[in-house]
């Protein structure tokens, strides 16, 4: 039924509680992974131009890091469950954005990610990248979310 899933990553327990659900359905279909984390754009306002190359560098790095430790957790249980795991990390501040665009442009079937399942004003006041992705794309969303805290 599924050949490629997209799953999102932000290295939360969540998220990565949605990796293990999304990678035993690739398993069970025979289908393939990619997984997303996408990083925030670089934003500083300076009047020291060499201070902003510095700073931007060192940002830059750190972001890519950050990206992929929480890719590489991806890849290591997709291999441990024998399932062909790709990733990519996008360069977009809106990761719901950066979620639907490479979705439609690797040509997945399906995108599972995680709830981090807050509620009432925290939900209304700190949005939901998953709520934005249901919003947004064209192509099916399995939402996971956990029962535990």
């Amino acid at each position: 039924m599924f050949k490629h899933i997209l799953l999102p990553t932000d290295g939360s327990r969540f998220s990565e509680r949605a990796v293990f659900q999304g990678i035993e359905l690739a398993r069970q279909h025979g289908a393939r992974v990619t997984a997303i984390h996408a990083m925030p754009e670089f934003h500083l306002l300076s009047y020291r131009a060499a201070a902003i190359d510095e700073t931007h560098d060192h940002f830059a790095k750190d972001a890519q890091v950050h990206a992929q430790r929480h890719l590489d957790f991806v890849r290591r249980t997709a291999e441990e469950a024998k399932v062909e795991c790709a990733t990519v990390a996008e360069l977009n501040d809106h990761p719901h954005d950066a979620i639907c665009k490479t979705a439609r442009r690797l040509n997945c079937d399906l995108i599972v990610m995680a709830s981090h399942g807050r509620r009432g004003l925290a939900s209304l006041l700190l949005g939901s990248e998953t709520q934005r992705v249901l919003a947004h794309s064209d192509i099916p969303v399995l939402v996971w979310r956990s029962t535990e805290d």
